[in-house]
């Protein structure tokens, strides 16, 4: 296993033939027209238009407008050359309530959608859910409802007999910790909830949601797609006296919550007693982790950074930054927030304040092959924000992403030297976008956004990678 000291500009890496190299956005990220052809309002809609709640104000209103310009950026990865590209259904717009009617104007977009990226030789990558569930469904309890799970699979079924004889790999969820974690315990994400026990009833039925899905799908797609999740690992570091029991608690809260009934079938006994004070799981009924526990084809794997805990003394002062998705105090951590502390990770760090560590993304393909075996993996996501400018000739150099993104494809390379089954790569993001509670703040994307214009300039980190993917060698 590598360490922090070592060299990550080697030159010469050679990814196996058939990798995939792809990069991906989100719905409400990217799209814009919130109110156009019969979308009605997501909870990210409603949260992000409550004042406070997100950086200036800013909304999914617009975005990049990647509803109207999309066949300009599917050229756009056509010249980049991606393999893949990982994008997400917005739910309200293809089931506008939640329930009830489907409204073919939104199957129809990304119907057109898939196939102009079938035409262009770009394989689709399509993840049902990307945070923005109906209001509607959230009004009648949201992810801590059990009927949401419900509408969960008939609108995996919709999608399912429209889609699925194009799309080459279905993912169900994106990032379920966020969704019922900074959803419902934290606050810092949509429906901005603060209920620990919603939230793991959340965790529940999310997993829940997950595999009716799968079994949904199966059912309705005419193709032979493949079958994905896509999980936010939290790679973790301990301090102090007891580190080894923060770890293992967080561990079990944001890890081996999903993986557990997800890849065994099974909830880890130490997860239920360590929250058996916020809740008693009465939500999980007979037959429930049979439906979570389906067959995947391939695990996502998100990574951007590591986190470092410890037992809180309960007299000084809590630290509350695990350096990923806003993710500080609150109720973020039910039954181990009043007992684990987050410490600040040492730099350098991105302009989101996470930590850089390539050691951490090889270290956690590590880890998932150990404990399953058999389980192919797939990076998801990955990527870095910075406060890119713009060079006097119109270009837009980006070193520190172009770096961070070297070094993270060297630490995945390493770790597939050693027997990890990871198929591909999925860079975060394609374009620069509304980034959550930080609006616009953050630029992720490897192609620069004009948020005045709107104009596309691919930067200089979207060329490098544009050279990985037609060579497949690591650039220097």
């Amino acid at each position: 296993m590598s360490t922090g000291n070592a060299d990550f500009r080697d030159s010469g890496l050679v990814f196996p033939e058939g990798f995939t190299f792809g990069s991906a956005t989100a719905s409400y990220q990217v799209e814009g027209a919130a109110a156009e052809d019969g979308r009605l309002p997501s909870i990210w809609d409603t949260f992000s238009k409550t004042p406070g709640k997100v950086w200036n104000g800013d909304t999914g209103d617009v975005a990049c407008d990647h509803y109207h310009r999309w066949e300009s950026d599917l050229d756009l990865m056509a010249e980049l050359g991606l393999d893949a590209y990982r994008f997400s259904i917005a739910w309200p717009r293809v089931i506008p309530t939640g329930t009830g009617a489907v409204d073919q104007r939104g199957v129809d977009f990304y119907s057109r959608l898939v196939d102009g990226l079938l035409e262009r030789g770009i394989r689709p990558v399509a993840t049902l859910y990307h945070w923005d569930l109906p209001q509607t469904l959230e009004d009648a309890g949201g992810w801590a409802a059990r009927e949401t799970v419900d509408a969960f699979a008939t609108y995996a079924e919709v999608m399912g007999r429209a889609l699925g004889n194009r799309v080459h790999t279905w993912t169900t969820l994106n990032e379920p910790w966020c969704s019922a974690y900074l959803g419902y315990g934290q606050g810092g994400h949509a429906p901005g909830r603060h209920e620990p026990a919603a939230a793991l009833a959340a965790v529940h039925h999310l997993n829940l949601a997950h595999g009716r899905a799968v079994q949904a799908l199966r059912a309705t797609s005419a193709g032979d797609p493949e079958y994905s999740v896509t999980l936010n690992f939290h790679v973790l570091r301990g301090e102090g006296e007891g580190a080894g029991e923060a770890m293992r608690r967080i561990d079990a809260l944001a890890n081996r919550a999903f993986t557990g009934p997800m890849l065994r079938g099974e909830y880890p006994a130490d997860l239920l007693e360590d929250t058996a004070s916020v809740t008693d799981w009465s939500f999980i009924r007979d037959g429930d982790l049979a439906d979570i526990h389906q067959p995947i084809d391939v695990l996502g794997v998100n990574y951007y950074s590591t986190a470092t805990v410890r037992m809180w003394d309960g007299v000084s002062p809590k630290q509350q930054n695990d350096g990923h998705k806003a993710a500080g105090g609150g109720t973020a951590w039910p039954g181990s927030n009043e007992v684990v502390e987050f410490v600040q990770q040492p730099g350098p760090y991105t302009a989101m304040g996470w930590n850089i560590a390539p050691e951490g993304l090889e270290e956690l393909l590590l880890s998932l092959r150990e404990q399953f075996p058999d389980q192919p993996l797939m990076v998801t996501e990955n990527g870095a924000a910075f406060d890119d400018v713009v060079a006097a000739d119109g270009s837009v150099p980006d070193p520190d992403r172009l770096d961070y993104l070297r070094r993270h494809f060297t630490a995945a390379h390493r770790a597939m030297t050693q027997g990890v089954d990871l198929r591909g790569y999925f860079v975060w993001s394609l374009l620069d976008n509304f980034e959550w509670g930080y609006g616009y703040a953050k630029r992720f994307g490897i192609v620069r956004v004009d948020f005045d214009t709107l104009e596309r300039t691919v930067k200089d980190s979207g060329r490098w990678y544009a050279r990985l993917a037609a060579t497949g060698i690591l650039p220097e």
